[in-house]
């Protein structure tokens, strides 16, 4: 998180230069152009990027949402002031890059499309994804991760992490065992009239533990308490220095009790596939660390968790979408392409990491501009994906979108990045997602929803998941 603070108020009279427009003062008789000077933030611009962005941020927890912090922002309507702050920044800038000073240094933020496609573009080992603020808090939570790792051993765990996770193929290949998973946990979901969060968070994370650590994990409510509280934890990003102790001491007591799970998982499950990885079987074993990454796929399971419920909650105001998913839901497919669609469009309008923060390895040139190598780059990804100037109808549910030819493709949306950074686990994630959603719709309506959404109307910034309650009626 970057605390933006006071500049000089000389900085706000510079926006045609800040902007990398030539001075036409300068000097004319020297044939060299002029050099494009950097775009940067003012006092006043500088605070109110922190007040509407990065402070809501940070108070709302990266790696584990406080509900009722999300719940009052989403009352106050928090996410259009941050939109409104970074379409005036975008304007007064002409698009170029901003930098803002915070607390933690400098952070350049990408308005422009352009520049956002060179953000995707550009090498990990160039624009690496463990920017300081993130890797304070996911070393907490998942210290041999691919995330905090860096250099040849980053690659090394990118590269099993993919394969574990089958991260180019649209239907992993314990799929079927997966779906007989949430085949047995999702009748826990339709026993009434009404569904709410609760129920759907501690049902996906019994499925998330299954297909993670295998069967004998499913109920585990101990371990799930150890992780809460190392994710909570991380939201502070260590600067509870006797916290973190007792954290770090509370992750090795996890670990351990997953390594255990791991040894006798089935070997379907992420757990077992990663210790039977040739390189998990190398010299190299123990650097490596291949069930490390553990605690990021339950972290990252536990997120189907509000999918499923916006996703629900969308479709209740959208019948005639509802409708035409019946013979898709009906048929028992594999792959659910419409349905899929509807769970990618979900995370287009409430994406589960609304921004992208890297941080460069080595000296890097925006728009003429030289930047050292350290500086944290920012790309507002929910900002761009929800911008009416690039997006049609950028406020609306339209699952149809994503059925396009080259959707996947399109970095106005982002839900799970593009590029080398992009997330592996992104077609096991939206296809667990879809699974799920199919089990309640396949003998069920979603007729209602609250909190109300009105398909009419520009959808909210934020739905908190943690109010949202579904009346189901049977078919």
């Amino acid at each position: 998180m970057t605390e933006s603070v006071a500049r000089s108020e000389a900085a706000e009279e510079n926006t045609t230069a800040a902007a990398g427009i030539p001075d036409q003062a300068a000097d004319t008789g020297s044939a060299s152009l002029p050099v494009p000077r950097p775009a940067r933030a003012g006092r006043a611009e500088a605070v109110r990027f922190a007040a509407t962005h990065t402070l809501p941020a940070f108070v709302r927890g990266a790696f584990h949402l406080r509900p009722r912090v999300v719940a009052a922002q989403a009352a106050l309507g928090q996410q259009g002031w941050s939109a409104a702050t970074l379409r005036a920044m975008r304007a007064r800038h002409g698009g170029a890059p901003v930098e803002v000073r915070g607390l933690s240094g400098p952070l350049l933020v990408l308005l422009d499309h352009a520049d956002v496609r060179r953000f995707y573009e550009l090498p990990v080992r160039t624009l690496a994804m463990d920017a300081p603020d993130k890797y304070k808090g996911l070393s907490l939570l998942e210290p041999t991760g691919v995330i905090c790792s860096h250099g040849d051993t980053r690659e090394e765990r990118r590269r099993v992490n993919d394969e574990v996770l089958a991260a180019d193929r649209p239907v992993h290949p314990s799929c079927e065992e997966f779906r007989a998973v949430i085949a047995q946990e999702a009748p826990a979901l339709i026993q009434g009239a009404e569904l709410d969060f609760p129920l759907l968070r501690r049902t996906v994370a019994r499925i998330g533990r299954r297909m993670v650590l295998g069967d004998a994990a499913a109920g585990d409510e101990e371990l799930a308490r150890w992780l809460l509280a190392i994710r909570e934890e991380s939201n502070w990003m260590r600067m509870r220095r006797g916290r973190a102790a007792a954290a770090e001491a509370l992750y090795r007591k996890a670990a351990a009790r997953v390594e255990q799970y791991a040894a006798r998982a089935e070997p379907h499950t992420l757990t077992a596939l990663a210790r039977n990885h040739p390189a998990a079987k190398g010299p190299d074993a123990a650097a490596l660390d291949a069930v490390g990454q553990a605690h990021h796929w339950l972290l990252a399971l536990d997120t189907v968790a509000p999918i499923v419920a916006r996703t629900l909650l969308l479709l209740a105001a959208h019948p005639a979408e509802q409708e035409a998913l019946r013979a898709e839901v009906d048929g028992g497919g594999a792959e659910l392409p419409r349905l899929r669609a509807c769970v990618e469009e979900t995370l287009r309008l409430f994406p589960i990491v609304p921004d992208l923060v890297r941080v460069t390895r080595a000296e890097t040139e925006w728009r003429g501009v030289h930047y050292p190598a350290g500086t944290a780059v920012l790309v507002p990804a929910l900002f761009h994906q929800r911008d009416p100037e690039h997006v049609p109808a950028a406020h609306q549910f339209v699952p149809a979108r994503w059925l396009r030819s080259g959707a996947a493709q399109d970095i106005r949306m982002a839900p799970f990045s593009h590029g080398g950074g992009r997330c592996p686990g992104e077609h096991l994630g939206v296809l667990t997602a879809a699974v799920l959603t199919a089990a309640v719709l396949r003998g069920h309506r979603v007729t209602g929803g609250r909190p109300a959404v009105d398909p009419c109307r520009p959808l909210p910034g934020i739905l908190a998941s943690a109010g949202i309650r579904l009346t189901l009626a049977l078919r």
